[in-house]
């Protein structure tokens, strides 16, 4: 999932639809523009507004307080667990009678799809021009403690999901909102479910679909030339809709496959060009220890660095958004720790791991020099200085591993076109699931919701309603506030599931399958 802020400079700067009548889709598109960001220009600026004084945005130091908190309670467990956690991926601990539609691998497959994308190519360009190599300290450590609130929100989806006779299930953060709080006597708890349920459908309109299909175009655009987006939009919907209509198994199946090929794609790439400067390793750490932790050379110095890299851990991994629990509702298991397990592997994958990568071959590869005035970097491409923002993130992680393949441009525009698909199926199942928690289950109902995502894929490659995604930008956010509240209530629920676990764990009442 790509990031709030690289989405408003990429948008911004998507352009106007080509196509015959151009003139009067821009008036229109304009207009909506206009009239939407008037009426909701105030909660996307309340959603994101920083702290007074600095850049640093509330609801960043929400999710990072949150996970921090989560680590510190739970005895950090993402440290203790890792070797389970990939035994439990690996299916050796897994019961096929068991209630649920998808393996431990293919939930995980699922909710990487929707947080693997745009936020790790341009996510972490941004990060580094800004905020320096230190920059990719702070997001490893904020993906680190952001893997206690994926154990933590992927736990309670499993416990309280709703199991239906056909062999479905329904959860996420409205059901354990709904069911956990009334188990333990809170009131409040599906005021909380409501609002989850609206934001999440909002944001899977826009951030989720709308912008998705809008990049893509803009790649496709960039390689074959310029062409009507709606041509895209329909295609995209097309391919969309044949898979989602089969559900979260068709998802899944679809999921398991893309995302193994993506990471060999992307990361494989990554890590050959580190290969190729092995010898400059230690520099490269050098340089991300010794920028985290002065204050020389960027604007804010380490204070300058850290805020940078929390931003994009916490906008790439989405952790305490409650989106991936309701993907890792879905596994099949009788114990809700072990999907609690699993899920935690997700923010390593993508923060600590792809991130990464996509950093080290930044710094390896691009001279960055700082502006005197603005204390920014900037990139100092053959004599040519360009700023680093977000509309030209992408730019500079392609020309730093062009630098290496001139090829990559090419296979960075397959990489996001898969990372835009991903992330779409991904989010129609999370808004289906908020959906059908509004309005009920049934065949019916769920078609309705599909038709109407796939219509927002044709918009969305068609038009640039920046303002609108703007809008269901902050929802998905939004859904932070409302699932970190759970969270908090509900977590001591989630120590008594996993200290049962790992004593029966231990003493061998729980045994391998394979």
């Amino acid at each position: 999932m790509t990031a709030a802020f690289i989405k408003r400079a990429a948008v911004g700067a998507a352009g106007a639809v080509s196509f015959a009548g151009a003139a009067a889709a821009q008036t229109l598109d304009e207009q909506i523009n206009a009239g939407f960001a008037s009426a909701t220009g105030w909660f996307v600026n309340l959603i994101f507004a920083p702290f007074p004084g600095t850049s640093f945005p509330w609801i960043v130091a929400w999710l990072v307080t949150a996970a921090t908190i989560f680590t510190i309670y739970f005895g950090f467990i993402q440290f203790r667990v890792i070797k389970h956690s990939i035994q439990l991926v690996k299916g050796d601990y897994s019961d096929p009678n068991d209630a649920g539609e998808v393996s431990h691998f293919q939930a995980l497959a699922t909710a990487l799809s929707g947080t693997v994308g745009l936020g790790n190519i341009a996510g972490v360009a941004v990060a580094v021009g800004i905020g320096g190599p230190g920059a990719t300290f702070w997001m490893i450590l904020a993906g680190l403690l952001g893997m206690a609130s994926k154990f933590t929100e992927c736990t309670l989806g499993v416990k309280y999901r709703n199991e239906y006779p056909d062999g479905t299930v329904s959860g996420g953060p409205m059901y354990y909102m709904t069911k956990g709080f009334a188990e333990r006597g809170m009131p409040g708890g599906k005021v909380l479910a409501v609002l989850f349920a609206i934001f999440c459908i909002l944001g899977s309109f826009g951030g989720g679909n709308m912008f998705q299909a809008n990049q893509a175009h803009q790649q496709l655009a960039g390689i074959l030339g310029d062409y009507p987006g709606w041509i895209t939009g329909v295609i995209f919907a097309a391919i969309v809709f044949a898979v989602i209509v089969g559900g979260i198994k068709s998802i899944a199946q679809v999921t398991e496959k893309i995302v193994p090929f993506m990471g060999i794609l992307y990361v494989g790439s990554a890590l050959l060009i580190i290969l190729m400067n092995i010898g400059n390793i230690g520099w490269a750490f050098g340089q991300i220890f010794a920028g985290a932790f002065t204050s020389s050379g960027i604007a804010g110095g380490a204070v300058g660095a850290l805020i940078q890299g929390f931003k994009r851990a916490a906008f790439s991994n989405e952790a305490g958004v409650g989106s991936a629990a309701i993907a890792h509702s879905a596994v099949r298991t009788k114990e809700p720790i072990t999907e609690g397990f699993v899920s935690l592997l997700e923010p390593f994958i993508d923060t600590v791991v792809i991130c990464t990568m996509t950093a080290l071959v930044i710094i390896f590869t691009q001279q960055l020099v700082v502006d005197a005035e603005t204390g920014m970097y900037l990139l100092n491409d053959n004599g040519t200085i360009q700023t680093v923002t977000g509309a030209s993130g992408v730019g500079l992680t392609s020309a730093a591993f062009a630098s290496a393949f001139s090829w990559f441009p090419y296979v960075l525009g397959l990489a996001v076109i898969l990372f835009a698909f991903s992330t779409m199926i991904s989010w129609s199942y999370y808004g289906l699931k908020a959906w059908t928690y509004l309005f009920g289950e049934g065949k019916g109902k769920e078609l309705t919701f599909k038709l109407i995502f796939c219509l927002f894929v044709i918009i969305g490659a068609a038009a640039s309603l920046g303002p609108v995604i703007d809008f269901s930008d902050a929802a998905i956010f939004a859904m932070a506030v409302v699932n970190i509240i759970g969270l908090y209530v509900l977590m001591p629920i989630v120590k008594q599931e996993v200290n049962s676990y790992l004593a029966r764990l231990k003493s061998g009442e729980i045994r391998k399958f394979k």
